[in-house]
C-alpha cells in the first residue's frame, strides 16, 4: 500500500471519528447543553448581574448607644454617602442581627455608649462594623464608607485641635501628603471589570470537560463491555481516535471561545487592550490542552453524573488558584504546583494581563509556553490512556468473538444431532 493510500486511509478514519463524535454533541442533551447553551447564556447572565460594578444605597441597621452629637454625625455622614443607607435603628445589638438573618440589612453599624467619651478625652473611638459576607460588593460598600467616614471625622477634629488660621494650614495637617488614588487596569473599581475576565477563560476550560466527559459517559453506558472506544474499524489507531475528537471540539468552541472572549467584552464593557493577534496566539495552545486534558478526564469517567460533580466541586478553587481573586504571592507552593497541572491557570493569566493590563505577547511568552508544554502533557496522557482503552476494546472484542465462536459451535452440534439419530434407527 502507497503512503498516499496509508495517509487517505487515515484521514478517512480520522474524519469518521470527528463526524460521530459531532453527532454526538448534537444529539445529546447533556453535551449540547454544556458546549452550546452554557457558554452562550452563562456569560451574558453573569455579566449582567455585575455589570453596574459597585452596588448603592446597601441597607444597614445602626445600633447608637452613645446618643451623642459625634454619633448622630457619624451616622448622618454615612446616610449621605452614595453607597449605604441607613434603613433601621436598632435598640440593641440583637435586634440589628435579626434584620440582618432576615435579609433586611445588609450590614451593622454598632456605636458603643463611651464612643463620645473617647473622643473627647483625645482617645481613639471604636465603631464596629458587621458585614453580610454573602456578597463582597455589600460588604465593600458598607465598610469603605464606614471607614471613609471615620477618616473625615478625623480630620475634622484634627483641625479643631491645630488652632490653625488659614484653610492651607487645615490642609497640610490632615494631609501632608497629597495622594490621588488612581485604580490601575481597573478604572471603574468594580467586581465585573476585575473578576469577570479571567471566569469567562475558566468557562472555556469548564464546560469543554463537562462536554468531553458527558459523551464519555455515555459512549460508556451504551457499550456493551462499558468501554469508551467501541469496536469499529475506524477506531483502530489511537491517534485516528484523538485527531478526530480534538477536531470536533476544536471547531465548536472555535466559535464559543471567540463569543467569549471578544463579543462578551465588547457588549458589558470591559476593557479590551489586546490585539486579535496575541489573543490568537494565547488561545490556540489553550484551546488545546483544554481539548486534550477534558480527553485525559474522561477516561476516569464511568459515569455521566461523577464528571459534574468533579468539575463544578473544582471551579471556585481553580478561580482562587489563579491568582485574580486572590493575590498570587499569598498562594502556598504546593498549591501553585497544583494549580499548574491545570489549563485554566496560565489562560487566566495570561488573556488578564494581556485584554485588561494591556501587555504584549512577549509580556506573558512564559505562560503561552506552559500552555504549549501543557498540549504537549496532556496528548501524551491522552494517547496513554486510549491506548489503554483500546487494550481493553481489543480484550473484550476477543472475549466476543471466542463466545460467538463457542455459540456456533453449540448450535452446528445441536443441527448434527438428529442426523445422527436418524441414522442410528
Amino acid at each position: 500500500m502507497s503512503i498516499f493510500r496509508k495517509i487517505y486511509n487515515w484521514l478517512q478514519d480520522a474524519a469518521y471519528v470527528w463526524r460521530f463524535e459531532m453527532k454526538q454533541v448534537i444529539h445529546d442533551e447533556g453535551v449540547l447543553l454544556f458546549c452550546l447553551v452554557v457558554p452562550l447564556m452563562y456569560p451574558m447572565l453573569y455579566s449582567w448581574i455585575y455589570n453596574n460594578e459597585v452596588v448603592r444605597e446597601v441597607p444597614v441597621a445602626v445600633v447608637d448607644l452613645s446618643h451623642s452629637h459625634q454619633s448622630r454625625q457619624f451616622i448622618r455622614m454615612c446616610d449621605a454617602s452614595p453607597d449605604v443607607h441607613v434603613a433601621y435603628y436598632a435598640v440593641d445589638l440583637d435586634d440589628a442581627q435579626s434584620l440582618v438573618s432576615r435579609q433586611v440589612v445588609k450590614g451593622i453599624y454598632y456605636i458603643p455608649e463611651d464612643f463620645a467619651t473617647h473622643l473627647n478625652r483625645m482617645e481613639q473611638g471604636t465603631v464596629s462594623v458587621y458585614c453580610d459576607m454573602a456578597l463582597m460588593l455589600t460588604y465593600k460598600a458598607i465598610f469603605q464608607t464606614a471607614m471613609a467616614v471615620s477618616s473625615e471625622m478625623g480630620a475634622e477634629i484634627q483641625k479643631k485641635l491645630a488652632g490653625n488660621y488659614t484653610v492651607r494650614e487645615d490642609l497640610i495637617t490632615t494631609s501632608p501628603l497629597e495622594v490621588e488614588d488612581v485604580p490601575i487596569f481597573n478604572p471603574q473599581g468594580g467586581y465585573g471589570s476585575s473578576v469577570l475576565p479571567a471566569v469567562l477563560i475558566l468557562i472555556i476550560q469548564q464546560t469543554l470537560v463537562l462536554g468531553i466527559g458527558l459523551a464519555a459517559g455515555t459512549a460508556r453506558e451504551r457499550n456493551r463491555y462499558s468501554d469508551i472506544v467501541p469496536i469499529h474499524r475506524c477506531y483502530s489507531s489511537v491517534m485516528r481516535i484523538i485527531s478526530g475528537k480534538a477536531l470536533c471540539y476544536l471547531m465548536v468552541y472555535a466559535v464559543m471561545g471567540t463569543f467569549l472572549i471578544l463579543v462578551v467584552p465588547r457588549l458589558f464593557h470591559f476593557p479590551q487592550l489586546a490585539d486579535w493577534q496575541d489573543l490568537l496566539a494565547m488561545m490556540i495552545p489553550y484551546l488545546l490542552s483544554c481539548v486534550f486534558f477534558g480527553m485525559t478526564v474522561s477516561c476516569l469517567v464511568h459515569y455521566r453524573e461523577n464528571v459534574m460533580l468533579l468539575v463544578v466541586f473544582l471551579s471556585l478553587p481553580l478561580l482562587f488558584m489563579s491568582g485574580i481573586s486572590w493575590p498570587q504571592s499569598a498562594i502556598p507552593g504546593y498549591w501553585q504546583g497544583v494549580s499548574w497541572l491545570f489549563p485554566c491557570t496560565f489562560g487566566i493569566r495570561a488573556y488578564t494581563r494581556l485584554n485588561s493590563m494591556g501587555a504584549t505577547l512577549g509580556d506573558v511568552v512564559t505562560e503561552v509556553r506552559c500552555l504549549w508544554g501543557l498540549v504537549v502533557f496532556y496528548l501524551v496522557m491522552a494517547y496513554m490512556v486510549y491506548s489503554f482503552e483500546m487494550c481493553l476494546m481489543r480484550r473484550h472484542s476477543r472475549e466476543r468473538m471466542a463466545v460467538l465462536q463457542k455459540k456456533r459451535q453449540v448450535r452446528s452440534v445441536l443441527k448434527e444431532k438428529p442426523s445422527i439419530n436418524v441414522a442410528n434407527q
